[in-house]
């Protein structure tokens, strides 16, 4: 990759050639300098780490989360989900800041890397800016206690579900709907919000092997 790092929607590019392991682990380190949040009355930050069903999402976001924790910020990792999930989860749990690693519409062998602000807000040019400028740069390293932790949310699929079946003015009862999930990151939520909310489920291609 050459010139400024962040497209529209975070850093996206063909994973393992452009998009690679120390490429997001270098991202990783300098979101938690421009991102942390001193006054959050926790003993560490906290960021929520999600992902879709992309193959490169698992190397990617091991690499996301080893540079997040080696720099002294706890992770919640939600798993596969769609990518207003994570910014839902950074939201609710009021967490730091929040990473997606997804490539949205681009081709199967890209991926992407797209952070969110206190409160689950895109970040801003001025930000995205901040974060270039400490990569690679010399910084003092977490130790002891201080170094961040992984817990994983299991039940953040049910959870988002519920908070999606709560947004809908009606229920679904009597439906019946097709749902093609294109084996995405919504293959589990979207025929579960769906059923939740009344409706007869067909789901199709919703098994995200990558």
């Amino acid at each position: 990759m050459t010139g400024r790092l962040f497209g529209t929607d975070g850093v996206r590019g063909l994973a393992n050639r452009d998009l690679t392991v120390e490429l997001a682990l270098q991202l990783a380190t300098a979101a938690a300098q421009v991102l942390n949040n001193p006054d959050n009355g926790r003993q560490r930050p906290l960021a929520v780490v999600g992902n879709d069903s992309r193959a490169s999402g698992d190397f990617l976001e091991a690499a996301i989360v080893a540079g997040l924790t080696s720099s002294g910020v706890d992770v919640l990792r939600v798993g596969t989900l769609p990518t207003p999930g994570v910014a839902y989860f950074v939201a609710t749990m009021n967490a730091d800041f929040g990473v997606m690693l997804s490539a949205s519409h681009n081709p199967m062998p890209d991926n992407g890397i797209k952070f969110f602000a206190r409160g689950g807000y895109k970040l801003s040019d001025k930000t995205e800016d901040a974060i270039e400028a400490k990569m690679g740069k010399t910084r003092e390293r977490p130790v002891g206690d201080k170094v961040g932790r992984v817990t994983t949310d299991t039940e953040a699929v049910q959870k988002y579900t519920d908070h999606l079946v709560s947004t809908i003015p009606r229920r679904l009862d009597g439906l019946r709907v097709v749902v093609d999930c294109a084996n995405g990151a919504a293959s589990e939520v979207a025929p579960l919000a769906l059923k939740d909310a009344g409706a007869n489920v067909i789901a199709i291609n919703n098994h995200p092997s990558g």
